[in-house]
């Protein structure tokens, strides 16, 4: 096997769903933004990143996608919508939502999603935690979505297609389990 890194990275890094209070350092946060601008894309304005910051907002977009949740389709969405105890972004103190421009002329959601890969990586190796999250983009379906993309400064024709938590790590141990390489076919 090859042993790089890079690859130790990918391999180590795990959704965290327990942060330290005390936000990241803006030269950390500046550093991750710069990996998602990096990413591949096909579009040079295909994507447009959301930083959150603010507690009050945090706290907004955690119930109203909670709200919506309770209108789901899904029992198990349903269930955690109406529960006291979860917390959408699991009390994190930064939220990066990154958003694709709708007009493009191709789907931008990979290019978004490729974005998203480098943040999650580029924090790994920072020693921050991330988890990609679906479920606070919930709060853009709920009846104010539209006053979100607003105050969020969204840009107009752009859609939140993905978003993650971002903080500094409560526990450092990290179980790295194999994977099932059986998801693997070889065509030669």
């Amino acid at each position: 096997m090859v042993n790089n890194e890079t690859l130790n990275m990918i391999k180590q890094r795990r959704s965290i769903r327990n942060y330290n209070p005390e936000q990241i350092k803006e030269e950390e946060l500046q550093a991750v933004l710069e990996s998602g601008l990096y990413a591949p894309y096909a579009w040079e304005t295909g994507k447009h990143f959301t930083v959150i910051q603010n507690k009050e907002m945090l706290e907004r977009l955690n119930h109203l996608a909670k709200e919506t949740m309770k209108q789901s389709k899904s029992e198990d969405l349903r269930k955690m919508g109406n529960s006291e105890e979860y917390h959408c972004m699991y009390h994190a103190p930064t939220l990066i939502i990154i958003s694709g421009n709708e007009k493009a002329p191709i789907p931008v959601h990979a290019e978004c999603a490729a974005a998203l890969q480098n943040l999650l990586v580029a924090a790994e190796s920072m020693g921050l935690g991330t988890c990609w999250l679906y479920s606070v983009i919930m709060a853009f379906d709920s009846p104010q979505g539209g006053e979100l993309l607003k105050e969020l400064q969204i840009p107009e024709g752009y859609k939140p297609y993905y978003s993650t938590t971002l903080g500094y790590k409560k526990d450092s141990v990290v179980n790295v389990p194999e994977k099932n390489r059986n998801n693997i076919t070889y065509i030669r």
